[in-house]
């Protein structure tokens, strides 16, 4: 009976410490799994900047290379109005930029008629066959223009 009673505790006391065992591994495992967590937020944060000043640089080289630079500065009017205007302009109204580089919206910055018909003209012919990545590149480019 004693024997019983001593195994009955010991095992017991297996269990017991099993139990701590199993709940020390779940806290550790949570925190393993936050850490990871964490680690992988970094990773995407990292891409994304990564992405966005590839994209940002890829935009200022389309910027220059379609001539955009010629009639718009960063934060001067030369031809057309700066791109801080052109910005400022667009985050008031909500407006997408892209869209308007597509013909798909009017022009909100710079509306005099004369001014309105050089832009369309150099619109179609330099950004007329550009991706819409590359539209989303000038985009992020002007958007960047501090």
């Amino acid at each position: 009976m004693k024997k019983s009673i001593v195994l009955l505790g010991l095992t017991a006391l297996v269990f017991m410490s099993c139990g701590d065992d199993k709940k020390t591994t779940k806290k550790e495992t949570e925190t393993k799994v936050e850490v990871k967590e964490e680690v992988k937020a970094e990773a995407v944060k990292e891409e994304v900047a990564e992405a966005t000043t590839g994209n940002v640089e890829l935009g200022k080289k389309l910027f220059t290379e379609k001539t955009c630079a010629t009639c718009h500065q960063a934060d001067a009017k030369v031809i057309g109005p700066s791109i801080k205007d052109i910005n400022k302009m667009y985050a008031e109204k909500s407006a997408d930029i892209v869209k308007f580089l597509k013909g798909e919206s009017e022009a909100i910055v710079d509306t005099d008629p004369g001014q309105v018909a050089i832009m369309k003209a150099n619109l179609d012919g330099f950004v007329k066959n550009l991706s819409d990545d590359e539209l989303a590149a000038i985009s992020a480019y002007m958007k960047s223009v501090k």
